[in-house]
């Protein structure tokens, strides 16, 4: 007969997850987070019942005999249950579901084992410890259906290098088992009854049982964790011991023929396998992990071998004469072992860098872009929003500055995006100067203030090698909806971010549908633009500013044309906002500053003192912010030979308050004798304030002022801007004159010069000649 303790070998091996009220519930509502802690407490319950039962009965039977077979069969169908549940539970991956699939066969036929097994007692009469034949054949098919399932169970290793250290490691740990077995279980069992034939067979067929659940506990902790969580094959393994502990402890009891452990090891181990359970559900594991399956449970062999070291010593400590030998050897081994753990751990120290230089970025140590859409992937179908966030023109700071501000420049907002999101977010670099942000639980409207958050906290300027730069950063937000899965999510942040770069950059957008045609018409009509700087497509046209009395011509305003081969002339009003998006603005207005500068010096050597005397050129935020800026325009009045008191540059006020830090180029400006204008003033919100921080030559009244013939009652702001002129000492000129009362009320408060449509509209070069020749011209 087969003793009821080796039982406790294949009962060990039970399945987990989490129970909901198993009574006739569907088992699609066997997920929630009450039924699981009700499957632990009612687990608990049960191994607490058993241990009772079986305290009381220790040393004499005081109770019905029924009561210490009660709990094992019934806590058996939790695991059951718990099994199956795993096993239809499509977001976990099939070697998972397949495995807990034999589980739960493999629970079923112990419980049905166990339940034999007490009929084999309360209805024959045996010994607790003796199972029947039919007993028997029940445990045997549990031990068969648990080989074929762990000979499903895929190692999740990389190679065969790491598939033959698992082998070494379990050989060592299966070799360790079989010593102590025979040392303390089978020899004295084969002793005791004279090496019989029967004692033998029934010695052998029990030894292999045993070794098979410690071969089932070595492949599920050495090479399980590529499909289970780590902390339910902890719990896992340690139910899967518990059963093979029984085997041991059994002779302890043989004196009691009404007590076998079974009664109280069934219902512990099932509390691990619900336990178990409950860590399943929790870390919801989906896909194999990328890290090698085993190395957390290398500890095994060598602890295997510390047993077997001192197994030896205390069985050759009795005899003298091999002591000396007994304890070098022991010694060695130890050695040996201290060699390898240290070898082993360099070793993952090694690949625990090269894992991380693998998945993190080298220079600012982020998580590049494999690690974030492995999280980005794990945190959906949940509710996440993604941030993708692109520095605008970095590409000028690494060309201007070098590479080595450049990457100052990077890690500073690497730093400043980690310090202002969540401990839970990810902040990762996916290359060249994009990062993107995993935003998990937040909505649309939360991930927005997020987003916010991040530019203000790129707002303050970065010192890199001297030099002080402004970070500006176009994000887009996408929001995960119903089936969005890792590659559309970063599609559509994508395609936010692009509409927030068209928009003029340093902004959020949020993706909405219909977003993707737009950013695709702005990107189609900037390669356009591209190409119209570099083929000839621009041209310039001259708009005079003239005296009021028209008597005289003082100087001209650059105004750039595009001329499409296709779609003829394209306003600047379309293409001036995409070449801002585009960063484009920067090469255009070097274009624009380049030809109006030849022009003037044209009109010079032709007129001579009858040309006009100031070319006036607009530029924006973007190219002041260029550090590069300045010394190109010097390049330009060089290679020209236009003295710098003729150029004026027009900044808008809106443009001036974009400054920041790149104010200071407008000092530098005036300082090689460039003159600053302050173009459509009176239009912005801090007109004074820039009037004291800013140093400029020149104001041009905006054409809305000069266009309202009503105002406001009590208030003229044509002549209180003269008046504010006057008191700063600039020069002012008046902007859109369209018609003779305007000009003869602007020339009434004081102005003399304007410009508009009243004196001319912008004329090609030629036309200019034409008009100073007759304002030139005597009076008949």
């Amino acid at each position: 007969m087969w003793t009821s303790g080796n039982a406790l070998a294949v009962v060990g091996v039970h399945p987990w997850e989490n129970l909901r009220s198993f009574a006739g519930t569907p088992i699609e509502t066997l997920m929630t987070k009450q039924s699981s802690r009700s499957a632990l407490v009612v687990s608990t319950g049960l191994g607490l019942f058993a241990v009772l039962v079986f305290a009381l009965n220790l040393t004499a039977l005081r109770g019905p005999l029924f009561l210490l077979w009660l709990a094992g069969p019934l806590s058996t169908i939790v695991p059951v249950v718990v099994a199956l549940r795993i096993s239809c539970t499509p977001s976990f991956p099939l070697p998972t579901r397949r495995f807990w699939r034999h589980l739960a066969t493999v629970a079923a036929l112990a419980g049905l084992g166990s339940a034999l097994n007490a009929w084999d007692v309360l209805g024959t009469g045996a010994a607790a410890q003796n199972m029947s034949a039919p007993t028997v054949a029940v445990f045997s098919a549990a031990v068969l259906t648990l080989l074929w399932g762990l000979f499903r169970l895929p190692l999740g290793v990389s190679g065969r290098g790491e598939l033959l250290r698992i082998g070494l490691d379990a050989g060592t740990v299966l070799l360790a088992a079989a010593v102590f077995m025979w040392q303390f279980q089978t020899r004295p069992m084969l002793e005791a009854t004279g090496y019989q034939a029967a004692s033998v067979i029934a010695a052998s067929f029990t030894l292999v049982l045993e070794l098979v659940t410690v071969f089932a506990i070595v492949k599920v902790a050495l090479a399980g964790q590529a499909y289970l969580a780590p902390r339910a094959l902890h719990l896992f393994a340690a139910g899967m011991f518990g059963g093979v502990l029984s085997g041991f402890l059994q002779q302890f009891i043989v004196d009691q023929p009404h007590l076998s452990l079974t009664q109280i090891s069934i219902p512990l181990v099932m509390i691990c396998a619900t336990a178990a359970a409950e860590a399943q559900r929790r870390s919801g594991v989906r896909a194999p992990s990328r890290q090698s399956a085993g190395r957390s449970f290398s500890v095994f062999p060598y602890l295997a071998v510390a047993a077997v070291d001192a197994l030896l010593l205390a069985v050759a400590w009795p005899h003298e004469d091999q002591r000396i030998v007994v304890v070098a050897a022991v010694a060695l081994t130890g050695l040996v072992v201290w060699r390898q753990i240290t070898a082993f751990r360099e070793n993952t120290e090694l690949v625990a860098r090269l894992d991380h230089s693998s998945t993190h970025d080298p220079l600012t140590g982020l998580p590049n872009r494999a690690l974030f859409n492995d999280r980005l992937a794990a945190a959906l179908p949940g509710r996440v929003s993604v941030a993708l966030i692109d520095l605008d023109d970095f590409k000028t700071v690494n060309d201007t500055l070098g590479h080595g501000a450049g990457d100052v420049l990077l890690t500073t907002v690497a730093e400043r995006l980690s310090g202002c999101v969540r401990a839970g977010d990810t902040v990762a670099r996916l290359g060249g100067d994009e990062f993107v942000v995993l935003l998990a639980g937040l909505d649309a409207a939360e991930a927005e203030l997020s987003a916010q958050r991040m530019i203000a906290a790129l707002a303050e300027p970065v010192i890199a090698d001297g030099h002080d730069l402004l970070v500006r950063a176009s994000i887009g937000l996408a929001t995960s909806g119903a089936g969005d899965d890792a590659g559309e999510l970063l599609r559509r942040a994508d395609i936010a971010m692009y509409a927030a770069k068209h928009g003029g950059g340093s902004d959020v957008q949020s993706y909405t549908s219909g977003m993707a045609g737009a950013v695709a018409d702005t990107a189609a009509l900037g390669a356009q633009l591209r190409q119209a700087i570099t083929g000839g497509q621009l041209r310039l046209a001259y708009q005079p500013i003239v005296a009021l009395d028209g008597s005289r011509l003082d100087g001209v305003e650059a105004l750039v044309r595009w001329q499409h081969p296709d779609r003829g002339v394209i306003p600047p009003a379309e293409f001036i906002p995409v070449a801002e998006r585009t960063g484009l603005i920067v090469p255009l207005g070097d274009w624009v500053l380049r030809t109006a500068c030849a022009q003037l010096a044209a009109w010079t050597a032709e007129l001579g003192p009858l040309a006009p005397a100031m070319m006036n050129v607009n530029v924006s935020a973007r190219q002041l912010s260029d550090a590069g800026f300045v010394d190109r325009v010097v390049q330009i009045l060089a290679a020209t030979g236009v003295p710098a008191h003729r150029l004026t540059l027009e900044i808008t006020e809106s443009t001036a308050v974009a400054l920041g830090e790149a104010a200071g180029r407008l000092a530098e400006l005036r300082g090689i004798g460039v003159r600053i204008s302050l173009d459509d003033f009176g239009t912005g919100q801090s007109t004074l304030t820039l009037l004291h921080e800013l140093a400029v030559d020149q104001l041009k009244l905006d054409r809305s002022f000069v266009q309202d013939d009503a105002g406001r009652p009590g208030l003229n702001m044509p002549a209180a801007v003269f008046a504010l002129a006057g008191a700063a000492g600039l020069e002012i000129v008046a902007e859109g004159v369209e018609t003779p009362e305007q000009a003869e009320r602007l020339e009434r408060l004081g102005y003399r010069w304007a410009q508009g449509f009243h004196f001319a509209r912008p004329m090609p070069a030629d036309d200019i000649t034409g008009l100073v020749t007759r304002l030139s011209a005597p009076a008949a």
